[in-house]
């Protein structure tokens, strides 16, 4: 994934439009935003550092991010960005009520929530198609839960 990333950033800054490029990535809750004081248990932590060495596509999920935060960042003239970190996935065939968080509001781990596909692609191109969405979260990397 971080090498497509750089390979559509890299794309996007080629391509040289009037106005900046809106890129969405899909990520996962439990990729910490490293921009923000998002603190996890020892616990958590050790597992996470567990799931990254056993699981190449989480850490590859966190580099993903890691590059449009510190080689993207948050002022390109060319491209601006938003990682969206769902929780649990879970298959429904209607959206339903959904909440969106800066960070987590429970432990990806020990307390994960779900959150729809479909949710996600709601949000995904609200974000994309509402101008004033997108002035709210650009450069960040809003949590989506399915509201309970």
């Amino acid at each position: 994934m971080t090498d497509v990333v750089q390979r559509l950033c890299e794309a996007i800054q080629a391509n040289q439009k009037n106005q900046p490029t809106r890129f969405v990535l899909m990520n996962t809750s439990g990729n910490r935003n490293r921009d923000l004081d998002e603190p996890i248990s020892f616990s958590e932590a050790l597992i996470v550092g567990l799931i990254r060495f056993l699981l190449p596509p989480h850490s590859d999920n966190e580099h993903a991010a890691d590059y449009l935060r510190t080689e993207v960042g948050q002022n390109h003239p060319a491209i601006e960005w938003a990682a969206v970190r769902p929780d649990s996935l879970v298959d429904s065939s209607v959206v339903t009520d959904y909440e969106v968080h800066p960070s987590p509001t429970r432990s990806a781990i020990f307390n994960a929530g779900q959150t729809s596909r479909i949710n996600v692609a709601d949000w995904m191109a609200r974000l994309i198609t509402e101008k004033d969405l997108w002035e709210a979260w650009k450069g960040q990397m809003p949590v989506i839960y399915n509201r309970e």
